[in-house]
């Protein structure tokens, strides 16, 4: 049976591929697609994380820290409507898809989110 800190490990786990497979793109024609999975997986596990968080009453503050990052990024933080647009107009442009995934993973080190994250899985 998988413990409540193993089921969170694993989704930070999972925010953490999904932002390296973003880091380590190309810019290449078809890119969009990838960027377009990878941040609506990092969307969904956030929303997951922070009703797992709110659920459970984790006592330690590094949880608490975490959540209020994670809200903050969802509320501040929505490229999928760019997507769609560059889906439409730009798929093929390297310039515009290097700076839609720039954006997102600006996004993303904002308030330190991804080095919180990967704190908590070695505490975890």
């Amino acid at each position: 049976m998988v413990t409540n800190y193993e089921y969170l490990k694993s989704i930070l786990e999972k925010i953490i591929v999904a932002h390296n497979i973003l880091k380590k793109l190309e810019d290449k024609p078809g890119d969009l697609e990838i960027i377009k999975k990878q941040i609506s997986k990092i969307n969904g596990f956030s929303h997951v994380l922070i009703n797992k968080l709110y659920a459970e009453k984790f006592q330690s503050p590094d949880f608490s820290d975490l959540r209020s990052k994670f809200e903050y990024y969802l509320k501040n933080y929505s490229f999928e409507k760019e997507i769609e647009t560059m889906a439409q107009l730009y798929s093929e442009d390297s310039s515009r898809l290097k700076n839609m995934r720039l954006k997102i993973l600006e996004s993303l080190a904002d308030k330190k989110l991804i080095d919180n994250i990967e704190y908590v899985i070695e505490k975890l």
